[in-house]
């Protein structure tokens, strides 16, 4: 998420109560979780396990909770608890805005778009020209919709990602400040959900189509001109490239790339990144034409054990 201006180090520290370990004046022009992060970001670490990573990202301040040389071009803020910090910082400058009317009137909505009844659109969404969403859709905040985009009934474009720090008494919510963008042409099924950035877009190209009952998680960016069929669950951070197919009940894992042009068959589970342009089936999801050789395979297990026990 971008600031509409920026601040420095010492603010975030006179929120926060954090340390600063380098410039005070530094500036930082956004919030961003690990996976996002730009130059200007601010961003958190509070597990070993991802010390080097977030140090060598392209994040300048970084709230952390171990004291470490500050990095070349980067200030830290030392705290006994980043996480809890950071959220304080999202919900400082993208906090939940309770709304009075179905449609927020900073909302704004193209020429020759259809409205149904009973639909809700969130604050700060933009919604482009042509478009048609259908009754008892929810639109959260800063929701960006492009043109002769349908939505059908039932359908949530931008709720909370699913993302918690597990705490020993408790499960702690990372805020969501990021937004999810629909390209032109796009067309979500009924009670379809897709889930906003937790800090950054979740992005739908151009042309792409979901059937009903599909699930998108957060920061999860789908190509142009794919096809999701029903019951389809992509889980967070994932990259599904161009005019890739997915047909019903088919899982993602999280933080992997689909290929270009891959087709993944109903019911498989795609647990790695997969090339682009082959046919998938499985759990976990294999080349289709290996996992059936091997099921032709087993059918004739029983004939060949028969054969044995006759020598």
């Amino acid at each position: 998420m971008k600031l509409a201006q920026p601040i420095t180090l010492d603010q975030v520290c006179s929120w926060t109560g954090g340390t600063p370990l380098g410039d005070p004046g530094q500036l930082i022009t956004g919030l961003n979780e690990i996976h996002m992060v730009e130059s200007g970001d601010l961003t958190f670490v509070d597990h070993p396990k991802y010390y080097d990573k977030v140090l060598r990202s392209a994040a300048t301040t970084i709230i952390i909770n171990k004291k470490v040389n500050v990095p070349s071009g980067k200030a830290l803020i030392y705290s006994d608890d980043p996480f809890r910090d950071y959220v304080s910082l999202v919900r400082r400058f993208r906090g939940f805005e309770a709304s009075d009317r179905m449609i927020s009137p900073t909302a704004v909505i193209g020429e020759g778009t259809i409205i149904q009844p009973g639909v809700f659109i969130g604050h700060h969404v933009r919604i482009g020209k042509h478009c048609l969403i259908h009754a008892n859709v929810s639109i959260y905040d800063h929701t960006l919709i492009g043109d002769h985009v349908v939505i059908h009934s039932g359908s949530v474009i931008g709720a909370d990602a699913f993302y918690y720090k597990k705490r020993p008494d408790r499960l702690d919510r990372l805020e969501s400040c990021g937004r999810v963008v629909l390209g032109d042409h796009v067309e979500i099924g009924a009670c379809c959900t897709i889930d906003k950035g937790v800090s950054g877009d979740t992005t739908l190209g151009d042309h792409t189509k979901l059937d009903n009952h599909v699930q998108i998680g957060h920061d999860t960016i789908i190509g142009k001109r794919c096809i999701l069929s029903s019951h389809v669950a992509v889980a967070g951070v994932t990259r599904v490239e161009d005019d890739v197919t997915l047909w019903g009940q088919v899982a993602v894992q999280k933080d992997i790339v689909i290929g270009a042009g891959a087709v993944v068959l109903a019911k498989s589970g795609v647990d790695k990144s997969i090339e682009g342009g082959r046919t998938y089936f499985g759990v976990p999801a294999r080349e289709s034409r290996t996992v059936w050789k091997e099921m032709a395979i087993v059918k004739q297990l029983p004939d060949l054990i028969d054969k044995l026990r006759k020598l």
